[in-house]
C-alpha cells in the first residue's frame, strides 16, 4: 500500500471499479441464455455455441494467474483502464458480428479485459483498507460477483424476447464509455510497483496447465468423463501444473508465490471455497435447465424466479460484511452453509408438478445463506496473508474458484446426463409411464437426473460445513516468510 493512501477518498474508487466489475461478471453470465437464439442465427449446434461461455472462462482461467505479475510490474490506474478498454473493443467487435468466429473473437477480447478486474479489485480492496473493516469492503464488492450473474438471465431474456441479440452488447458499449471516463477522473494509484521480472518459462506452463485442465472439465460435461479428448487434456493440464508449481516454489521471483499457502487460514478458506463454488453454481445452472428444459418456463420466466434471491443476496452482501468485521467468519460460515444445505434439500425432490411460488421461496432462502458464506470465507483466507503476497493471494483464490467452477460444471452436467439415462431405462424397463407421451418421459427422466445431481451437491456442501467449524480469526503478519522459512513449519495464529 502506498504511503499516502490514508489520504486518498476510497469511495469513487471503489465505486468506479466496482462498476466495471459488474459489467465484466453481467457480461459473463448473460450468454447463456442466448444460445439458442444464437445456434438459430448462425445455423450452429450447442457444441460450437458452448465455445461463446466455455471459450470466455479458459481465457479468464489462463490469465487469472498472470495478473499477480501485472498487478506489481503496472499501477491500479493504468491496469484498469487498459483492462477497461479491452472489454470494450471486445465489446464492440461482438455487437458487430456478422458470424460466429467473429462474436466468438469479440468474446474472447472481452474474456481478456474482463479476466484483469476482479483479481484487480479485490487486491485494491486489500490496499485501502486495514483488516478489520475489510469486511464491510468486500461485502460491496459481493454486489458484482453475486447480483450481476443473478439478473444476468432477467435482463437477457427480456432483451431477447423484445430485441435481436446484438442488443445485449450494444446496450454495454455507453456503460463501459462511463466506466472508464469515470476511471479517469476518480482512479487513484493505491499500491506501490515493484519491479518484476517476467518469467516466461511459468506463464507458457501456467498458460497450458490451466487452459487445458479448463478445457477439459468443460468438455467432460457434454463428451463423458470416458472420452480420450477429456483424459487427455487432464492429464496435460494436470502435469503442466505439478511442473509450473515445481518452477514456482525454485524461483527466488515467481509469476504466483505458492508461499501464501504456508498460511493455513488462507489455506483451509481454499479449499471450503472449492466446496461453496460448486454449490453455488447448482442455482445458476441446474434450476434453468429444470424450469426451461423440463418444465416449458421461458428464460425470462427462469430469470424472474431467481431475481428476488438476488435482490436479497445484494442487500446482505454489504451486511455480512460488517458482521464479518465485528464477530468474525466461523458461525456466519457455519450458519450459511446450513441455511444452504437445508434448502438444497428442497430440490431433491422436484417433479413435474412443483410450484413455482415453493421454487421461489427455496432459491431465495437459498441465495441468504451464500450471502453469510462468501465474503466472510475469502476474506479471512486474504486477511492472514502479508502485504507482499496479497497480489499472490488474490491471483491464486480467483484462479481456484474459477477451476471449481468448471469442475463444479462438469461434474453435475456429469451425473445428471448419467442418471437421467439411468432412470430412462428403468422407467422403460417398468413399462412407462400410463398414458404418458415420449416427451414426458423424457421430461420424467430429467427431473430424476436434476435431483440425483442436487443430492451430489448437498454431500459437497456437507463438507464444506464440517470444514467451517475449524475456521478462527487470525492476525495479519508484518511481512512474508523468507525463502530459507519455506522448510519450518507455520506457527499457529490466534
Amino acid at each position: 500500500m502506498s504511503n499516502n493512501s490514508n489520504s486518498i477518498k476510497r469511495g469513487p474508487i471503489l465505486l468506479v471499479m466496482i462498476l466495471g466489475a459488474f459489467l465484466a461478471t453481467l457480461n459473463q453470465t448473460i450468454m447463456s441464455v442466448a444460445t439458442p437464439e444464437l445456434m438459430k442465427d448462425f445455423d450452429i449446434l450447442a457444441t460450437t455455441a458452448q465455445w461463446l461461455t466455455t471459450g470466455y472462462m479458459l481465457v479468464n482461467g489462463v490469465l487469472i494467474p498472470i495478473t499477480a505479475y501485472f498487478m506489481q510490474r503496472f499501477s491500479t490506474r493504468q491496469l484498469f483502464q487498459a483492462s477497461m478498454i479491452i472489454f470494450l473493443v471486445g465489446t464492440i467487435v461482438s455487437a458487430l458480428a456478422a458470424d460466429f468466429p467473429v462474436l466468438l473473437t469479440g468474446r474472447l477480447i472481452q474474456a481478456a479485459g474482463a479476466g484483469i478486474i476482479m483479481p484487480l479489485l479485490t487486491n485494491v480492496i486489500l490496499a485501502l483498507f486495514p483488516p478489520e473493516k475489510r469486511g464491510a469492503a468486500m461485502g460491496m464488492m459481493g454486489l458484482a460477483i453475486i447480483f450481476a450473474p443473478a439478473i444476468g438471465p432477467t435482463l437477457a431474456g427480456y432483451i431477447l424476447e423484445n430485441y435481436a441479440w446484438e442488443t445485449m452488447f450494444y446496450g454495454m458499449i455507453p456503460l463501459a464509455l462511463i466506466v472508464i471516463a469515470c476511471g479517469f477522473i476518480f482512479l487513484r494509484n493505491v499500491s506501490e510497483r515493484v519491479p518484476t521480472k517476467f518469467d516466461t518459462l511459468s506463464v507458457v506452463l501456467s498458460t497450458i496447465g490451466f487452459g487445458t485442465l479448463l478445457y477439459g472439465f468443460s468438455r467432460a460435461g457434454s463428451l463423458g468423463w470416458s472420452n480420450t479428448e477429456v483424459i487427455v487434456s487432464i492429464i496435460v493440464g494436470i502435469a503442466a501444473l505439478i511442473l509450473f508449481a515445481w518452477r514456482q516454489l525454485i524461483s527466488s521471483n515467481p509469476l504466483l508465490d505458492l508461499r501464501a499457502f504456508k498460511y493455513n487460514m488462507f489455506s483451509l478458506t481454499t479449499v471450503i471455497n472449492i466446496a461453496v463454488t460448486m454449490v453455488m453454481y447448482a442455482d445458476m445452472m441446474l434450476l434453468p435447465l429444470y424450469l426451461q428444459s423440463a418444465r416449458g418456463y421461458t428464460a425470462l420466466e427462469s430469470g424472474l424466479l431467481m431475481l428476488p434471491g438476488a435482490l436479497v443476496m445484494g442487500f446482505l452482501m454489504p451486511v455480512t460484511g460488517k458482521l464479518f468485521d465485528r464477530f468474525g467468519a466461523k458461525w456466519l460460515s457455519v450458519i450459511g452453509m446450513l441455511i444452504t444445505i437445508v434448502t438444497t434439500l428442497g430440490f431433491v425432490d422436484l417433479t413435474d408438478s412443483t410450484s413455482f411460488t415453493y421454487l421461489l421461496l427455496m432459491s431465495t432462502a437459498r441465495r441468504i445463506g451464500m450471502a453469510l458464506l462468501l465474503m466472510p470465507i475469502q476474506t479471512l483466507g486474504l486477511n492472514q496473508l502479508p502485504k507482499q503476497l496479497s497480489a499472490h493471494g488474490t491471483a491464486i483464490s480467483n484462479t481456484i474458484r474459477q477451476v471449481a467452477g468448471a469442475v463444479g460444471t462438469s461434474l453435475l452436467v456429469t451425473v445428471m446426463t448419467d442418471r437421467t439415462k439411468t432412470h430412462m431405462q428403468d422407467i422403460m424397463a417398468s413399462g412407462g409411464i400410463a398414458g404418458a407421451t415420449k416427451e414426458q418421459l423424457i421430461a420424467e427422466a430429467s427431473i430424476q437426473g436434476i435431483n440425483d445431481a442436487y443430492f451430489v451437491i448437498v454431500g459437497i456442501g456437507v463438507i464444506g460445513l464440517v470444514l467451517t467449524f475449524f475456521l478462527k480469526r487470525v492476525k495479519q503478519p508484518s511481512e512474508a516468510p523468507a525463502a530459507a522459512e519455506l522448510k519450518q513449519p507455520v506457527p499457529k495464529r490466534a
